[in-house]
């Protein structure tokens, strides 16, 4: 069952990944073209998965779509774990004192404002773009990765391994970098993964509200948005986006679910 799992997050995300690229190279038809003659065709040999109300071709907006969402998430990601796990591994290196306070008072800050409301704050300061949608997705990561940081560090600065580093005279930081880091690198992998099909989910729903990126660069959610008043009479415009970010997403956390398995000892431990 795991290796199926596995498996299946494998493909999934490979789908994913494998149509963001090949979108920078090659679409079956263009994006930005309107064709009103052909709209709201259904899925058939001519477009696999029909057009829009523009005559636009789904796949080939799906394609490009997947491209905007994965880099909005992977940069947001990115953001996180640069901010985040520094300022945990130093609030780790001096739990009890006063900058540990100061860094998880201000995650608490951060986690007070959903990714929804600092977009909007953000939006309202320099306007929607992708690029927004990063800055927010992104400050909203960096508590995430400074808590599981801080909360993996914790334990091992107990450990006979860093107090031997320590009488060795060994400063906090390269403690820190040497030996905490390299030990609490599998969990932050896991929690990447999950964070980055968040990272998905969120994008799309800011897109959807017009947050996110503009036209007419396509993207998942404002496919749903404008596909919202057609369910009725071309679901596929709504099915198709809807399925991409499900299955997507899916494969993501099925995916980060057999990292967490192969890279923790006891899970590992547990399965032998």
């Amino acid at each position: 069952m795991r290796r199926l799992a596995l498996t299946l997050g494998v493909i999934l995300t490979g789908i994913a990944v494998a149509a963001a690229l090949l979108s920078w190279f090659w679409t079956p038809y263009g994006v930005t073209g309107v064709n009103i003659a052909g709209k709201l065709q259904p899925p058939g040999p001519q477009h696999w998965l029909g057009t829009d109300h523009f005559g636009r071709d789904l796949m080939s907006m799906v394609m490009v779509g997947a491209r905007t969402s994965i880099a909005v998430a992977l940069v947001a990601v990115g953001i996180g774990v640069a901010a985040g796990v520094p300022l945990g591994l130093v609030a780790a290196a001096g739990r009890g004192g006063w900058v540990d306070d100061v860094i998880m008072r201000g995650n608490d800050l951060i986690f007070a404002f959903p990714s929804l409301v600092i977009a909007i704050l953000i939006t309202a300061a320099l306007g929607p773009s992708a690029v927004n949608a990063i800055l927010a997705i992104g400050i909203f990561n960096i508590p995430v990765f400074a808590r599981v940081t801080r909360a993996a560090a914790l334990p091992l600065w107990t450990l006979d391994y860093v107090r031997a580093a320590q009488v060795a005279g060994k400063g906090r930081a390269r403690i820190s970098v040497e030996h905490i880091l390299p030990n609490v690198a599998s969990l932050l992998i896991v929690q990447g993964t999950i964070q980055f099909s968040l990272g998905i989910l969120a994008e799309a729903g800011l897109s959807y509200v017009g947050l996110g990126a503009q036209p007419p660069t396509p993207s998942w959610g404002r496919m749903l948005a404008e596909a919202q008043t057609m369910v009725t009479i071309a679901p596929h415009v709504a099915i198709v986006p809807g399925l991409a970010i499900v299955l997507t997403v899916l494969g993501l956390n099925l995916l980060g679910d057999a990292l967490r398995d192969a890279l923790d000892p006891r899970l590992r431990a547990r399965v032998t």
